[in-house]
């Protein structure tokens, strides 16, 4: 050690004097106060609750005891405990959201088309998911798909075949997908929700081609958006009469019997037979032209 990191005997003066057992510890003074003062607690004093901020919330006795943010955070130890949070997860959701926003923001007039991931390439709606998604880029709209295989994969596609955006909205599932080889644009997201949320913002209609729960999940939220002017001229295309036609029996039959919609909710579903019919409609109801 240098002199200069010697204390002279003037800071030795200055040191306190360090206890050389437990009652000596136990003598020492009291921290100093708020006002500077080194004055001890009196014992069975009323004091006031100790009180901690944790940004705008304010916490007393017990709750004051909670670790603080910043130790959280910096912590080496938690084991990427933080990340399990919900804090965390909103600002995971944040970024789904502001990452959807920016990539789709220029993408221009889309269609979104839903379908089964089971579809097979030989089926005979494989066909006529790949024609949905020609005939509308010649229609002059970008095709939003859930980015998966089968009807998805056909209108994607289509899509790219005829030179358009493709685009897929892929979501993290227990079995892997992954997007298909059609996309070009691909937005992969945790949360069911933020990707409904892309679905419908950027898109101006829905082609619907035969599918499962998923594709259902996906129609019936549609239709609950129109049903209750969440969006407007937004028109609902099922592709497919002998697959849909029995829901729609049941719809007619059971939901407007029972009273539990009206009549005009009928409208919000059309029912045709073949791509150049879907696309027709959905370009009509967005002021498009539709190619002969």
């Amino acid at each position: 050690m240098s002199p200069s990191q010697h204390p002279s005997a003037g800071d030795d003066a200055r040191l306190p004097a360090q206890p050389d057992d437990g009652r000596a510890a136990s003598a020492a003074p009291a921290a100093a106060g708020s006002n500077g003062s080194s004055r001890p607690r009196r014992e069975g004093s009323a004091e006031r609750p100790a009180t901690r901020r944790k940004g705008s919330v304010e916490l007393r006795r017990g709750q004051a005891t909670v670790p603080q943010a910043d130790k959280m955070l910096l912590d080496a130890d938690d084991s990427g405990g933080f990340t399990r949070t919900d804090p965390w997860r909103v600002l995971r959701i944040q970024s789904e959201f502001v990452e959807g926003f920016g990539t789709l923001a220029d993408l221009g007039p889309a269609i979104s088309v839903f379908g089964s991931a089971r579809t097979a390439r030989d089926s005979s709606f494989y066909a006529i998911g790949e024609e949905v998604g020609r005939r509308l880029v010649g229609s002059g709209f970008a095709v939003i798909t859930g980015g998966g295989p089968g009807a998805m994969e056909a209108a994607n596609k289509g899509a790219c075949e005829a030179g358009g955006t493709s685009v897929g909205l892929g979501i993290e599932l227990p079995f892997e997908q992954g997007m298909n080889e059609w996309v070009d644009l691909g937005i992969n997201f945790r949360y069911f929700f933020a990707r409904k949320t892309m679905f419908v913002k950027y898109a101006s209609g829905f082609v619907v081609l035969p599918g499962g729960f998923g594709t259902l999940d996906e129609l019936f939220e549609a239709m609950t958006l129109v049903q209750t002017g969440k969006v407007t001229s937004f028109p609902i295309v099922l592709v497919g009469v002998a697959y849909w036609q029995p829901l729609l029996d049941w719809i007619h039959g059971t939901l407007l019997a029972e009273g539990t919609i009206s009549e005009k909710d009928l409208s919000l579903l059309q029912l045709v037979e073949t791509a150049e019919e879907a696309v027709r409609i959905v370009a009509a109801s967005a002021g498009h032209d539709h190619p002969a």
